[in-house]
């Protein structure tokens, strides 16, 4: 069974309010956007690519204005095999095109890019949906 993308932002809501009842997330000014990426890696490399996440691109998000809201795996095959689904928060559609280009040009970033594919890609398909909170929703 395939997950909607409705039923993933009502699982990711859950999340994102129990992050906020903990005190980890704080709130954020009204009108910021979010990103929901979706990324397909290679047969065998899901491993790798949760590893530079882990050691590189959250840091150099941040450092470029990105905001981390969650990163996630999904339970069930075939994406459990093979994808890495997180969500990003930005100020604006203007502000993550200006952020999305400064952290591509990052030397920092083409450094960790290269160096984490020299057994090959570790992404082969990146999916991007921008989003904007309803006015019930819990996060926004």
């Amino acid at each position: 069974m395939k997950p909607t993308l409705a039923g993933f932002l009502l699982l990711l809501t859950g999340f994102a309010v129990g992050a906020v009842t903990q005190g980890t997330l704080s709130a954020q000014p009204a009108g910021r956007i979010f990103e929901l990426r979706t990324y397909t890696a290679p047969d065998g490399k899901l491993g790798e690519l949760h590893t530079r996440f882990r050691n590189h691109t959250l840091r150099i998000f941040e450092k470029h204005g990105m905001t981390n809201v969650i990163y996630m795996a999904p339970l069930d095959a075939p994406a459990s095999e093979n994808q890495l689904v997180y969500l990003l928060a930005h100020k604006s559609r203007e502000a993550a095109k200006e952020s999305w280009a400064a952290f591509q040009n990052d030397p920092e970033w083409k450094k960790v890019a290269s160096e984490s594919q020299v057994n090959g890609r570790i992404i082969t398909k990146v999916d991007s949906v921008f989003l904007s909170a309803t006015d019930y929703s819990p996060l926004k």
